[in-house]
Parts: C-alpha cells; structure tokens; sequence
C-alpha cells in the first residue's frame, strides 16, 4: 500500500509516517518509481508507535521496544539501561492510575445512565398514569442519581 492508505487507515499523517521512518519506527520498502510501499503489518506497526507515543514513550525507547512487541515470548533487550527501565517503570505506573481513572469514570456514567434510564421509564410510567410527570418524582430520582454518582466518583 502506498503512504496515503496507510494514513488514511491508521489516522497519521504523511508526514508523521515519513518521521517515524525517519526515527527507524518503520522501513517501508520501495517500489521500482522509488514510491514507498508498506505493508499490512504496517497498520498494526504505526497503532502501537502511536499508542507508546499518547503513553509518553519517547521514540528512542519505542525503537528499541518494538522489536520485543512483535513476538513477545521472546524479550531481549540489547543493552538495557537502569534509565529504560525507570521510563518504563514511571509509564507502567502512569498506565495504571489512566486505567483507574478511567475505570471509575465508566462505572460513575454506567451509574448515571441506569438513574437516567429509570427516571424515563418512572417518567413513562407516570406520564400513563397521571398524563403528566409531577416535579417531586423527577427531583427524587435525579438527586438520588447526583448522590450515587458522588459515592462512586469518592
């Protein structure tokens, strides 16, 4: 595939893929005309430099990792260094808190969406009733929502 598909498909630019070659993250072949050609493997190849760079993995680190991400069974590392190790300790720990936070802010709007949920089904049901929603009802169930929320977000 030339370098216009494999931007279009993973959402990089042109000029973004030409610096990852640049950084020796990717080596696309090349054509007879000398266009750059890649392959499948590279779609999958510019995900993952794209998600170690969003983690904070400079490209010095990524060049050296990524040989281990394609077959990880078999991880070695040539020259190793205390401090790659601390990077990749601070971004295992970084990771962590993310997920966390992100876990919790998920549960909070899952908690939020089945009070809202039953506030419209209480609201239909009542609407059938009465023909109207009365204003006690929805304050009820709204600030039972805002509290559950609270709990789950403390």
């Amino acid at each position: 595939m030339k370098i216009g598909e494999l931007a279009e498909r993973t959402g990089a630019s042109r000029r973004l893929l030409r610096y990852y070659e640049e950084q020796q993250l990717i080596s696309p072949g090349r054509s007879d005309n000398g266009y750059r050609e890649y392959a499948e493997f590279h779609v999958g190849r510019v995900m993952q430099i794209k998600g170690l760079l969003d983690a904070g993995l400079p490209t010095r680190i990524i060049r050296q990792i990524l040989p281990c991400l394609a077959q990880p069974r078999s991880i070695y590392f040539d020259g190793l260094t205390p401090e790659m190790v601390a990077i990749l300790e601070r971004e295992h720990d970084h990771l962590t808190q993310r997920i966390d936070c992100l876990t919790r802010n998920r549960d909070s709007i899952a908690d939020y969406l089945e009070t809202v949920r039953r506030m419209q089904a209480a609201d239909d049901a009542i609407g059938h009733v009465n023909g109207d929603v009365t204003g006690d009802a929805v304050d009820q169930v709204t600030g039972d929502a805002i509290d559950h929320a609270a709990d789950r977000a403390a």
